[in-house]
């Protein structure tokens, strides 16, 4: 393993209630959904048809522009309804499941012993190619592109996130299955980035371990301090746990998206994992496992910086692999400003609470305060380990500067990347929002 790489910006939010490392096994779930949603810039086309009958790994939708790359049933049963939003956009495909559905079946093999054509063809008609996302833009990755290299982070720094460690620990084969698979799709190397030695056995991989504060987790981050991207490279991203269903289509034949969660947050009686389905209730995740409470609980699909607001009737987000529970925070604090912050947290190290560093905080969804006017702070800078300007680009965003954009690095991050810039920012600026609006500029104009 080559030396670990110290990353000394970034900043760890110490949230109240970590998932302890014991698992449950949930029941598989009465529904299940697929949200287009989910994937920025799809245009999906529907396959099926609500009381449609579907095996898990059976088409539910494609991307109108890619008709290859397909998503499919989770798991077998009814098509149960087709929701849809203003203009008839659809918002998600619920399936009522059945566990005597049965499964596609699809190609099972040592993938190292197929053509990369075969193994592109397998996960494309599995459609586990969703999982697999392109850098620049944080997309779904285009099949007829060659990747520079694929990155794939095993240990995530966000607040309260899930440890792969533990996750992975007894998946390890499974594991190297789908490194052996997504190697045939490139040139170049897969690699791994680690902060233990617990996926040190692993092959086929390049292992760059890292060691600092969030955002050193991230992907983008770690590409960034490894082999930044150029105008005109592409290299691909995975979750590890998105592996898992590669390796588990070439071992079994079947597409099996079982998945562990992490449920945790201040709001929650015991934070632990929970091994469900992908696109499972939510409501069977945090049933009878919440705080009783006076007041609001804010669910999140997702981290607390990146995730997305959920009610208890929603599903699981596609990529997610955590549920945090926070406090709404919709009171209002008077004179919050000259409070001495014994209990508080602060980026800026405002409050006393400076003084106790491991301290673990709960905190609310309260922006305590709105939007104002966009101040030079030098905020953002202290928290991005990346050797870009954030608050020029955000700028040249704002204009609409497309030569500026990309001489300020818009090639190299995504939301997740800038998601504590918008939690430092003095400002209130809702930076991962004006970011997206920039990257779906670059995609539009340049493609």
């Amino acid at each position: 393993m080559s030396e670990t790489i110290k990353l000394r910006k970034g900043l760890n939010i110490k949230l109240k209630g970590s998932a302890k490392p014991e698992l449950e096994t949930l029941e598989v779930p009465k529904k299940v959904a697929l949200k287009p949603t989910d994937f920025p810039g799809l245009t999906p086309k529907l396959k099926v048809k609500a009381d449609a009958e579907v095996k898990a790994g059976d088409a539910l939708f494609y991307d109108k522009y890619h008709p290859e790359i397909i998503f499919t049933a989770p798991l077998g049963g009814k098509v149960l309804s087709v929701n849809r939003g203003e203009r008839r956009k659809v918002l998600e495909v619920v399936i009522e499941t059945d566990v005597n559905a049965g499964s596609v079946e699809f190609t099972k093999a040592d993938p190292q012993t197929l053509s990369e054509v075969k193994v592109k063809e397998a996960i494309l008609k599995s459609g586990l190619w969703p999982f697999i996302k392109k850098r620049p833009y944080g997309i779904v990755a285009s099949p007829d592109e060659k990747p520079n290299a694929i990155y794939i982070s095993c240990f995530d720094t966000a607040p309260l996130a899930p440890d792969y460690s533990f996750i992975l620990k007894d998946q390890l084969s499974t594991l190297q299955t789908g490194i052996n698979a997504l190697a045939k799709l490139t040139d170049g190397k897969v690699n791994l980035g680690v902060n233990d030695d617990s996926f040190s056995s692993l092959k086929n991989v390049v292992i760059n371990k890292f060691s600092g504060p969030h955002p050193a987790g991230n992907v983008g981050i770690q590409i960034h301090h490894t082999a930044p991207l150029n105008k005109g490279e592409v290299v691909w991203t995975i979750n590890p746990q998105d592996v898992l269903f590669v390796g588990r289509l070439f071992e079994t034949g079947k597409v099996d998206f079982s998945k562990i969660v992490a449920l945790a947050g201040s709001e929650v009686k015991e934070p632990k994992y929970y091994k469900t389905v992908l696109g499972a209730p939510v409501e069977t995740l945090v049933e009878g496992k919440l705080i009783a409470t006076d007041y609001k609980q804010r669910i999140i699909s997702g981290n607390v910086l990146t995730g997305t607001k959920v009610k208890i009737q929603n599903y699981l987000s596609f990529y997610s692999s955590l549920i945090s529970v926070i406090p709404e925070g919709d009171d209002f604090e008077l004179f919050g400003w000259a409070d001495p912050g014994f209990g508080k947290f602060s980026a800026s190290k405002t409050y006393f609470g400076k003084l106790f560093p491991k301290k673990e905080y709960t905190l609310n969804a309260n922006l305590h305060g709105g939007e104002r006017a966009f101040v030079v702070s030098g905020q953002y800078e202290k928290v991005l380990p990346m050797d870009i300007l954030p608050v020029q680009l955000l700028k040249a965003i704002l204009v609409n500067d497309i030569d500026k954009m990309e001489q300020l690095g818009i090639y190299e991050v995504i939301e997740e990347d800038m998601a504590l810039c918008e939690y430092a920012c003095t400002s209130k600026i809702e930076v991962q929002k004006i970011l997206r609006t920039g990257i779906n500029t670059m995609i539009k104009e340049l493609g």
